[in-house]
C-alpha cells in the first residue's frame, strides 16, 4: 500500500479513536496499552476505556488517553462521566511519552502509568499494602480495595477542578484549574470561615468571589447535592447552602479553565450534554481574565487602559510615583491586603515594592490591595469610596534613583576623602622640608 496512503488513514481512523472494552473491575497483573503515533497528529485522541458503572446514562468511565499537544503526546488515566473528564492523572503534571502509553496494576498493588522503555509517568505508590482489585464507584470514585473491600486509595483524596455528586471536600482542600499557555491558575479553596475562588500569579493571589456562611460558623466540610453545595460545621450539622437554580439533580461543580468561574451542572437529556444551573460570577466583567493586562472592562468589551509613564517594570533605579485613575476598580482583592491603613501607606507601599504596579485603597475600611499586573479593571460609577492607582515613571522617564539624602552622603562624603588626600600630601611635603633643612 501507498505510504502516504497509509498515513492518510491512519489520521481518518485514529483521530478521534474511542476503544470500548469495559467491566466493573481491574485484577492484579491486568495491563492495558496504547500505541502512540510516531508522526505528530494536530487534534489527535486516542481512548481506550477498561471501567465502567452500570447506572442510566451518562455512565461514569475510566481509562486510557493520548492526546496531542503543543507538539507533543499526553499519556494519562481518566475518568469521564459522559463525554465530560471528572479526574486525571495528569492535572497537575503531564506525562508526555512515545510509541506507547501502559496503565498496570502489578501484582504487588500498585497501579503504574508507563511509556517507551517503562518509564513511569503516574503512580499511586500503593505496593504492599494487600491490594486487590481496582474499582469505579457509582458516583465516580476511582478506589483501589484490599479483601475485605477495605479502601487503601481513591481519587477522590486527588481532587482535580472538580467535585461530584455526594463527594465531600474538608477544610484545606481545594480545586484547581489551570488556562491554557499562562503561569496562573486558579483555585477554588476551603477555608475555616469562608469558600474563596482565587487567581493565583507568581508571588500574588487574589481572590474574586467569595461565600461567607451567614451566622459566622467554622467550616469543616462541604458537600455537593443534588439541590445546591452544601456546608456544614465541625458537628456535622449543615450551617449553609448555595442553592441551585433548577430542579434538575446536579451532577458536579467544577471551575472553567479558561474564565476561572465556579457553576454546578446538571444533565439534559434532551440536549445530551451538561448545562451550568449556577455560576458563581454572572457578568463578564467581573471574570479576571476577561480582559487582557492592561486592558478595562466597560459594559462586557475591552479596551486599552492608556497611562503615560506606565512601563510594566519597575525593578531598577527609577523614580517612580503613583497615578491615580477616576471610576475605574479591580475585580481582585490580594489575599495578603493591608487593612486600616491610610492612602498615603498605601502608597508608599507599592512604590518600595518594585514588584508591585499598581494599588486599590478603599476609604471606607481603609483597606489596600497591592497589584503585580494590572488586570482584572473594571469601569465602575461610584469613584468616591476607592482609588485606583497606578505606578508610572516621574516624568515619564528613567530617574537616577537616588533619593535627596543619600546625594548628601555622597557630596559630603567625596569633600571628606578629598580633604584627606591633600591634607596628607601637604604634612608630606611639609615634612620633606624639614627634614632636608635639618641634613644640611
Amino acid at each position: 500500500m501507498n505510504p502516504l496512503l497509509s498515513l492518510a488513514l491512519l489520521i481518518h481512523f485514529s483521530t478521534h479513536f474511542y476503544g470500548h472494552c469495559t467491566t466493573d473491575k481491574l485484577q492484579l497483573g491486568a495491563q492495558v496499552t496504547l500505541v502512540v503515533p510516531g508522526l505528530y497528529i494536530t487534534g489527535f485522541i486516542a481512548r481506550a476505556f477498561v471501567l465502567e458503572t452500570t447506572q442510566p446514562v451518562p455512565t461514569f468511565r475510566a481509562g486510557l488517553t493520548v492526546e496531542a499537544i503543543e507538539e507533543k503526546y499526553v499519556c494519562s488515566f481518566d475518568v469521564f462521566l459522559g463525554d465530560f473528564r471528572v479526574w486525571s492523572s495528569s492535572h497537575f503534571s503531564p506525562f508526555f511519552t512515545s510509541e506507547k502509553c501502559v496503565i498496570r496494576l502489578t501484582w504487588d498493588g500498585d497501579l503504574l502509568l508507563t511509556g517507551h522503555g517503562d518509564i513511569m509517568g503516574w503512580r499511586t505508590a500503593t505496593f504492599g499494602q494487600g491490594i486487590k482489585r481496582l474499582q469505579l464507584s457509582n458516583i465516580g470514585n476511582l478506589v483501589l480495595v484490599d479483601e475485605f473491600n477495605i479502601i487503601k486509595w481513591q481519587s477522590f483524596h486527588f481532587p482535580t477542578n472538580v467535585m461530584l455528586w455526594g463527594q465531600r471536600l474538608d477544610v484545606g482542600t481545594k480545586l484547581t484549574s489551570f488556562p491554557k499557555n499562562s503561569n496562573s491558575f486558579y483555585s477554588f479553596e476551603i477555608l475555616r470561615d469562608r469558600l474563596t475562588l482565587y487567581l493565583n500569579s507568581g508571588k500574588f493571589k487574589y481572590s474574586y468571589w467569595e461565600f461567607n456562611p451567614s451566622d459566622l460558623q467554622n467550616i469543616s466540610f462541604i458537600n455537593l447535592a443534588s439541590n445546591g453545595l452544601q456546608v456544614f460545621n465541625d458537628d456535622s450539622h449543615k450551617i449553609a447552602q448555595i442553592p441551585s437554580k433548577r430542579l434538575q439533580l446536579l451532577r458536579f461543580l467544577a471551575i472553567e479553565n479558561t474564565t476561572g468561574n465556579l457553576g454546578f451542572y446538571y444533565y439534559t437529556t434532551n440536549a445530551t450534554k451538561f448545562e451550568p444551573s449556577f455560576e458563581a460570577i454572572k457578568n463578564k466583567c467581573d471574570q479576571p481574565y476577561f480582559c487582557k493586562v492592561n486592558e478595562i472592562c466597560t459594559i462586557d468589551k475591552c479596551s486599552l487602559l492608556e497611562i503615560k509613564g506606565y512601563s510594566g517594570n519597575f525593578c531598577g533605579n527609577f523614580a517612580v510615583d503613583m497615578k491615580e485613575i477616576k471610576g475605574v476598580t479591580s475585580v481582585l482583592r490580594d489575599e495578603n491586603k493591608i487593612t486600616n491603613t491610610t492612602k498615603e501607606t498605601c502608597v508608599s507601599s507599592c512604590i518600595e515594592d518594585c514588584t508591585c504596579v499598581g494599588a486599590l485603597f478603599t476609604s471606607v475600611n481603609g483597606e489596600c490591595n497591592l497589584y503585580g499586573k494590572i488586570m482584572g479593571v473594571k469601569e465602575v460609577s461610584f469613584s468616591e469610596e476607592v482609588s485606583f492607582l497606578v505606578k508610572v515613571l516621574k516624568g515619564g522617564k528613567k530617574g537616577n534613583g537616588l533619593k535627596k539624602w543619600q546625594l548628601v552622603l555622597i557630596v559630603v562624603g567625596d569633600g571628606i576623602v578629598l580633604f584627606v588626600c591633600l591634607g596628607g600630601f601637604g604634612y608630606y611635603m611639609l615634612w620633606k622640608k624639614r627634614k632636608e633643612a635639618n641634613n644640611n
